[in-house]
C-alpha cells in the first residue's frame, strides 16, 4: 500500500479496523499549472466522500468518479487528467480523462484500491475448526468466531461444532443471507441437522453439507482445504460494466454545463432543479447552471 501522510493513514488505519473499503490515491506526476504537486494525497471512500487534497474541485471529481469504479474491480489504476482530448492508445492499467475545467495542467494520480478481505465466521473449537481458521487465513480471508449473528459483510459462516449449538448457527446465517453457509458432518447427520431446522426448501437448500468439495480428505488440515476450495470456487466474478470509464452503472452522470463524467452519489456537488438532481464538477459548473438551467438543459437532452 502506497505510504500516506500522517492523518491520512491514520483514517486509513480506522477504516481497516472497521472493515470499510477506500481507495488511496496519490498525485504522482504534476505538469503545471496544477494546484497540486506530486506526493499530495486523499483518500476516497465507499460512498464518494473525498478525504484529503488532490487537486482543485474539477480534478477531485474525476478522481472521485474513477475511484468508485476501482472499488468495484479492486484493481489499481493510475490515472491521468488532461485538460486537452487525447487520442494516445490506453495503456494497460492507465485511464486517461479529459477534464475541460483544468487550469491547463497534467496530473497522474495512482488510485491504489483497499478492499478488506472476505471475512469467515467458524463456529466451533474442534480440530476441523482450529484448522480451518488457520488455512482461511493463510490464504487472505479474516476469520471471526461466531458470536450472537453473522456480521452484515460476512462472506461464509461454518459450523465445525461436532453438533454443539450449531441448529440455531445455521437458521440464523441463512435467514441473514450469509452466501455461503457450511456444516461440516456426515452425509446422515446432516440431513438429519436439516430436517430439524424447520427451514424452506429454498432455505434449507443453502446450507452446505458436508461442507467441502469431495477431494477424499480425511485429516482436519484436508477437511479444512476442502471448505475452502468450494468457497473458491463458489466466489462470485466480477460482472463487466457498461458504464463510462469502467464506473459501476447508477453511479456516473454527466455534468450539464461541461459535459464532464461526475459521480452521482451524495456527497459529489448537486443542485435539485425542478424536480431533478444535476450534478456538477465543481461550483463554477453548477452556479451557471442554477443561474440559467435553459441554457443548458437543451444541450444535456441533446448527449
Amino acid at each position: 500500500m502506497t505510504s500516506l501522510p500522517g492523518d491520512l493513514e491514520a483514517r486509513a488505519g480506522e477504516l481497516r479496523a472497521h472493515r470499510e473499503p477506500y481507495v488511496a490515491a496519490t498525485v504522482v506526476q504534476a505538469t503545471r499549472p496544477t494546484s497540486a504537486k506530486p506526493g499530495d494525497a486523499a483518500l476516497v471512500l465507499a460512498d464518494g466522500t473525498v478525504v484529503g487534497f488532490v487537486g482543485g474541485e474539477c480534478a477531485a471529481a474525476s478522481v472521485q468518479v474513477q475511484a468508485l469504479a476501482v472499488l468495484q474491480t479492486a484493481e489499481p489504476v493510475l490515472l491521468r487528467i488532461t485538460p486537452t482530448p487525447t487520442s494516445e492508445p490506453e495503456q494497460p492499467g492507465t485511464v486517461t480523462v479529459h477534464n475541460p475545467c483544468l487550469s491547463g495542467g497534467t496530473l497522474e494520480i495512482f488510485l491504489e484500491p483497499a478492499i478488506p478481505p472476505p471475512l469467515v465466521v467458524v463456529h466451533g473449537e474442534a480440530p476441523i475448526a482450529r484448522a480451518l481458521a488457520d488455512v482461511a487465513a493463510r490464504a487472505g480471508y479474516a476469520v471471526s468466531p461466531w458470536t450472537s449473528s453473522p456480521p452484515p459483510d460476512a462472506t461464509a459462516v461454518i459450523v465445525a461444532s461436532h453438533g454443539r449449538d450449531e441448529t440455531d448457527v445455521l437458521v440464523a446465517a441463512v435467514r441473514a443471507g450469509v452466501p455461503y453457509v457450511g456444516l461440516v458432518a456426515s452425509p446422515r447427520r446432516g440431513a438429519a441437522v436439516l430436517d430439524s431446522l424447520g427451514l424452506s426448501e429454498g432455505e434449507r437448500a443453502r446450507i452446505h453439507t458436508p461442507a467441502g468439495l469431495d477431494i477424499g480428505a480425511r485429516t482436519p488440515g484436508e477437511v479444512a482445504v476442502s471448505i475452502l476450495a468450494e468457497l473458491v470456487s463458489l466466489r462470485p466474478r466480477p460482472a463487466p460494466s457498461a458504464a463510462p470509464a469502467g464506473a459501476p452503472p447508477g453511479t456516473v452522470a454527466v455534468d450539464p454545463v461541461c459535459g464532464m463524467a461526475v459521480a452521482a452519489v451524495d456527497s459529489s456537488l448537486h443542485a435539485d432543479v425542478e424536480g431533478r438532481r444535476w450534478w456538477f464538477c465543481g461550483s463554477g459548473c453548477r452556479d451557471a447552471f442554477v443561474a440559467d438551467p435553459g441554457a443548458f438543459t437543451t444541450r444535456s437532452a441533446a448527449r
